[in-house]
């Protein structure tokens, strides 16, 4: 089964069009607060136009309202929770949820206890930061927790083209999500756009040999 591949912090039509083009499942717009944040409305815009790609909202700790809201309004297919968001809160979204849990040492998998529904996701831990951290975590350490991770189960934290061949190979994900890693002086970068799902497919290609 190929690997999920989502392309986040999009903020312009460009970026979300070098997503689809060269082969990503998802585009993600954060609505938390962040560098990458976009507007309702230029989300709006954007997923308006780009047919054919599954769209993603981030959101932290929001009135479960205005996630409901966002998501209508802006067609989303999933919503992606990077909180301190309860079982019970996931479960009354209705839309699918990926969920974000920070790994970092003495990581338990009781943290997933509750959450049943969607995607679970493995990013860094980073003190005072939700998410985006362009920061690694330690996948061998990590390794010996992914089996008991619910599925299906997606890595981010500091992807890039150079290394996301390596995360695949060592911890077997169902989804890669990638926002710095593809970005040039914080704007994003159509060519590493295209590297990193090349690199994606070719560790996929590996794997199956």
């Amino acid at each position: 089964m190929a690997i999920i591949i989502k392309i986040c912090g999009i903020t312009t039509i460009e970026a979300a069009l070098a997503a689809r083009e060269f082969g990503a499942d998802l585009i993600g717009f954060v609505f938390a607060d962040s560098r990458r944040h976009v507007t309702v409305e230029k989300a709006q815009e954007i997923a308006c136009q780009i047919s054919g790609i599954g769209k993603v909202g981030v959101f932290v700790n929001a009135p479960l309202t205005k996630v409901q809201s966002i998501a209508r309004e802006c067609q989303l297919d999933y919503v992606q929770l990077h909180g301190d968001e309860s079982p019970e809160y996931c479960s009354l979204i209705g839309y699918p949820v990926i969920k974000a849990f920070r790994f970092r040492p003495g990581f338990s998998v009781e943290a997933f206890n509750g959450y049943q529904q969607g995607w679970t996701l493995l990013d860094s831990f980073s003190a005072g930061q939700q998410g985006g951290t362009g920061i690694t975590f330690d996948w061998q350490e990590a390794q010996a927790l992914v089996w008991q991770t619910p599925r299906p189960f997606m890595v981010a934290g500091g992807l890039t083209p150079d290394n996301v061949a390596e995360a695949i190979q060592i911890l077997k994900p169902d989804g890669v999500d990638v926002s710095g890693g593809v970005e040039t002086n914080g704007v994003k970068d159509s060519k590493k756009i295209e590297r990193f799902i090349a690199a994606v497919r070719g560790a996929e290609v590996a794997d199956v040999k």
